[in-house]
């Protein structure tokens, strides 16, 4: 025989000899590349996203053994078992989940396969050996953005260690922090972050999302039996420091652990269905739907508690809490006297949260520390007073209960005499007459929304595109005093010209400005300044300037049904002007369909027109 055959031949027999008898005539090593787990432990895209379907969505090279690995399961499942088959490899300390798949389907029996691996070994005897729970924090008022929300897991320990010892895996892009806004969207969008898994203690993100960022948090345990939850973290300890590229849209936080919990429990089918975006409440709701969330549990941020606290004074009482959070000494005046006790306690329980809220990102201030002793001393010697059981702070609706994340809407309406119909796509999310089940009352933000109409006279056409449309209402209160704002920018059609002739042309546009909002009971009423530029055929500059104010009220009416009036306009630097006057209802009548009645006065120089619009709107994911 030729020399130059006996070297690949004489490996080969190697590999087959490692082989058990039956392992050898019933396992295709063809056949284990396209089973579920091995194509779950490549991160293989099976269609989920439209860039590199059937490869790997892993970009780092470090995490294949085959020269072609990342675009062929099975060449990399036969470098695998080459480099994993033999006792002692180094291999296998960086590939436990990988030696485990081959050693269960290919009959390989060792006692000890990674007693030389003393790193993962150290490393797998931190890993708590509990639940593992999928955490999402909810969007907060300052960032109507953090409606798209974040997603990790909590790997939990005993129950009795509660989350003290529990450790948070995380995905995120490596942001440069050199990067301006413009530049970090364009990344975000086009994938040119690089994202990482981490893991790390979780006291560290409760502080990040429940104190520094307001969010409540809302827990969900996943029902994975403890062989599940082995496969998953030892995956994990295979992606440390491997790269994946960071889309902000489909190829997210939420997306990964998606990966994740598919390495866990194969043939979940979460990732089988093409999505554009991925975003976090609907990954709560595809665990949800796959049978694999166990129980739920609420977890209010400190926010949320100083408000439950408040609303269960007078305002006269609130704004005493107020003063003295300041000054202590003032428990023992009149004022606070004449209270009952347990109005008393709430009062300094009250101050004593707000304290705490207030300098939260503060350094330490020695008198700040002294009040908050004082008043945590009273809260304890006025407890003991109180007979009356502590009111329970109600949870909210769970985000999974809210309305899918797009819409389609069909309407028909009348411009002065004419009447018209119109088709409405909006890709993501949620608007302030939306139902509120489930989302943040006050909080819109909506990406893409289309609007196309035809009238008698004229073939369909653009009516309006908003490409981004984030509005905050943070109420302001006796302790937390926010800013609203609003950012908006698109094309809309607005009557333009001079007055021979005026008629509605597209607007390219970009506008936005600060505001304050307030929450009465079910009423928000709320104020914006408005500045504004603006491109238009019909003026002779490029582009226009404006500035203006608007104003409104919207109320909340019950099963989910809110109604509004606003109003305001804007002066343009070439001394045209625009009102708009107009009130809005919408009515749910199911989870995901909704009636809505607009009617508007858009009025340009004096020359005015009355809309009226019916939709149906229907959500769907």
């Amino acid at each position: 025989m030729p020399l130059i055959l006996i070297a690949p031949l004489a490996g080969l027999l190697f590999l087959f000899c490692l082989l058990p008898p039956m392992a050898q005539a019933s396992v295709s090593v063809a056949e284990l590349a396209e089973s579920p787990r091995w194509q779950a432990l490549m991160h293989v895209n099976r269609g989920a996203t439209l860039r590199g379907r059937g490869r790997s969505y892993v970009t780092d090279e470090n995490f294949f053994l085959a020269p072609d690995g990342r675009d062929n399961p099975a060449a990399e499942l036969h470098a695998s078992i080459a480099a994993l088959a033999r006792p002692g490899s180094e291999s296998r300390c960086t590939y436990p989940a990988r030696y485990r798949f081959l050693a269960e389907h290919l009959g390989w029996q060792e006692a000890e396969p990674f007693a030389h691996c003393e790193e993962y070994l150290e490393w797998r005897g931190q890993i708590p050996e509990g639940p593992i729970v999928l955490i999402f924090p909810a969007a907060y008022l300052n960032s109507p953005s953090s409606m798209f929300g974040h997603t990790l897991l909590r790997i939990d320990g005993e129950e009795e260690d509660g989350v003290w010892l529990s450790q948070a895996v995380n995905f995120g892009a490596q942001v440069d922090s050199s990067d301006n806004s413009i530049f970090y969207i364009y990344r975000g969008l086009a994938g040119g972050y690089p994202g990482y898994f981490s893991i790390v203690p979780y006291l560290t993100k409760i502080q990040d999302y429940a104190h520094l960022e307001n969010r409540d948090m809302w827990e969900y345990t996943l029902a994975l039996d403890d062989e599940e939850r082995r496969w998953l973290v030892e995956h994990l300890w295979e992606l440390r420091d491997i790269r994946f590229d960071y889309y902000f849209f489909d190829e997210n936080c939420s997306f990964r652990l998606l990966e994740l919990v598919e390495v866990a429990r194969p043939g979940s089918r979460l990732l089988d269905d093409y999505r554009f975006a991925e975003v976090p409440v609907n990954t709560v709701r595809a665990l949800d739907d796959a049978g694999l969330i166990e129980k739920r549990v609420y977890r209010p941020s400190k926010a949320v508690e100083l408000d439950h606290l408040a609303s269960q004074l007078s305002p006269s009482a609130r704004r005493l809490a107020r003063r003295l959070a300041a000054d202590p000494s003032l428990a023992t005046g009149e004022e606070f006297q004449e209270h009952t006790a347990e109005q008393q306690r709430l009062m300094a329980q009250t101050a004593y949260e707000f304290l705490r809220f207030r300098n939260r990102t503060r350094e330490r201030d020695p008198q700040v520390a002294r009040n908050s002793l004082a008043m945590l001393r009273l809260v304890n010697s006025l407890s003991s007073q109180v007979v009356a059981e502590a009111v329970p702070l109600r949870e909210p609706e769970p985000p999974e209960d809210g309305h899918a994340t797009k819409m389609v809407a069909a309407a028909y309406g009348q411009r002065g005499g004419d009447e018209f119909g119109e088709v409405q796509l909006r890709y993501t999310y949620h608007d302030l007459f939306d139902n509120s089940t489930g989302f943040l009352r006050g909080a819109q933000i909506e990406g893409i929304n289309i609007r196309l109409r035809s009238t008698e006279s004229s073939a369909l056409k653009l009516e309006r595109l908003d490409l981004v449309n984030i509005r905050s209402l943070a109420p302001r209160s006796t302790f937390v005093r926010p800013v609203s704002w609003f950012v908006n920018g698109g094309i809309e059609r607005v009557q333009s010209g001079t007055a021979a002739d005026r008629d509605y042309r597209p607007s390219y546009f970009i506008e936005g400005g600060p505001g304050l909002s307030w929450q009465w009971g079910s009423l928000t009423p709320f104020i914006f300044a408005t500045f504004r530029a603006e491109h238009n055929h019909a003026y002779d500059p490029f582009v226009t300037g404006a500035a203006g104010a608007s104003t409104g009220l919207l109320w909340h009416a019950g099963r989910g049904a809110t109604l509004g009036v606003q109003g305001g306009g804007y002066y343009l630097t070439n001394d045209e002007y625009r009102h708009r006057a107009g009130a809005t209802a919408n009515l749910p009548l199911t989870r995901n369909n909704a009636l809505r009645f607009d009617l508007e006065r858009l009025a340009v120089r004096g020359d005015a027109d009355t809309e009226f619009r019916i939709s149906w709107r229907y959500f769907y994911d």
